[in-house]
């Protein structure tokens, strides 16, 4: 059979995959959600979700630094990947040795898309329609308007989710206004950050790990602002997680 991934690469699977290999957290919990758990072989340190997946599957590193003589032992008849976490020339290398399917999430239409595309391509195609159809409902509609914010992902240096990201579109259900128009995610000086004056400063729990002890220091920055801690999985995980967001995004 042949299938398209969101690089718009052309994929081709003999068989419908029984020995998967997922590179990506948010994608690693989809699959189990899709009900395929049991055809899942490796994934990263970094698949948290479910818990208990890194006690009985393969760990083949992390999302960048992922091991391929452990891949190559697992025998994958397919790989899962994403543009944005996966380091590329291993992703490269990969792809000459199996067929490797390539998310590319910009916004909830690209991950919605990956939902469906996946469900089709292992069979779970009723599964990934339920969870697109309660999606669609869940972001009908975005949250009131909350003011101005800024999204850190980073503390040393200060990096910032710009426009061009999913975190930016999740910003936006949420109702914030992103104050960061410039692309991906740009670093900051300290100056440059305290004069943008954001009404609301949102730390997130991911990639840097941001505690509550964190909101003292960004206070004596920016002494008026409205500064939380908030979940990194939440704003930037795009499979199934998001049927936990639209609860969350209204308690903010």
């Amino acid at each position: 059979m042949e299938y398209f991934d969101q690089l718009k690469r052309r994929i081709f699977i003999s068989h419908p995959p029984q020995r998967i290999v997922s590179l990506v957290p948010s994608q690693t919990e989809l699959l189990v959600d899709l009900g395929l758990e049991e055809r899942i072989v490796g994934v990263t340190k970094f698949c948290v979700h479910p818990r208990i997946l890194r006690k009985s599957k393969t760990i083949v590193g992390g999302t960048k630094n992922y091991r391929i003589d452990v891949i190559d032992s697992l025998q994958p008849d397919l790989i899962i990947g994403n543009k944005e976490e996966n380091e590329q020339s291993g992703i490269e290398e990969l792809m000459e040795k199996y067929p490797v399917w390539m998310s590319d999430i910009y916004n909830l239409k690209d991950s919605l898309e990956m939902i469906g595309r996946l469900g089709r391509m292992l069979g779970a195609n009723i599964k990934a329609e339920e969870i697109i159809k309660h999606l669609n409902s869940d972001f009908a509609l975005p949250s009131p308007k909350k003011g101005s914010a800024i999204y850190l992902i980073w503390k040393d240096p200060i990096m910032v989710a710009g426009v061009d990201t999913f975190i930016n579109e999740m910003l936006g259900f949420a109702g914030f206004e992103n104050l960061i128009q410039t692309s991906r995610y740009p670093q900051f000086s300290i100056e440059e950050f305290v004069d943008l004056n954001p009404e609301h400063l949102l730390l997130s729990s991911e990639p840097f790990p941001f505690k509550e002890a964190h909101i003292h220091y960004f206070q004596t920055l920016l002494p008026k602002a409205k500064i939380r801690v908030v979940d990194g999985e939440i704003f930037s995980w795009y499979g199934t997680r998001l049927l936990k967001a639209k609860s969350y995004l209204e308690s903010l």
